[in-house]
């Protein structure tokens, strides 16, 4: 099992959504978060100048098996790419082990 840690343009959150369930990862986290990160340059919108310097980005966290990591991975890398600066990034983590709490399952099949 490995964990999949995904920072990721909000904008972009729902395509990544839907390409996860089309190859049937149907379970994970998310959250919204603020990270610094390369893009340091300011923007203006109406005269106003707006820092970038911190991002707003959607982390997602996933738990899958074995079989399921390289097409998790190959989802988010090609539904959330724009090809700039702040497209964010993908973290693999081993998992140990994991339990089911209603039913006391574990391992993949606390999974499904």
């Amino acid at each position: 099992m490995k964990k999949i840690e995904a920072i990721i343009r909000k904008s972009k959150f729902d395509d990544v959504k839907k390409a996860l369930h089309n190859v049937e990862v149907n379970f994970f986290s998310y959250w919204d978060v603020t990270g610094v990160g390369n893009e340091k340059q300011g923007h203006v919108y109406r005269g106003i100048s707006y820092s970038t310097a911190e991002i707003q980005r959607r982390y997602i966290s996933i738990v899958v098996s074995e079989p399921f990591v390289e097409k998790t991975i190959n989802a988010i890398l090609s539904t959330a790419a724009t090809d700039k600066v702040g497209d964010g990034k993908i973290f693999i983590l081993p998992i140990e082990e994991a339990y089911r709490i209603r039913t006391g399952e574990k391992g993949n099949d606390s999974l499904n």
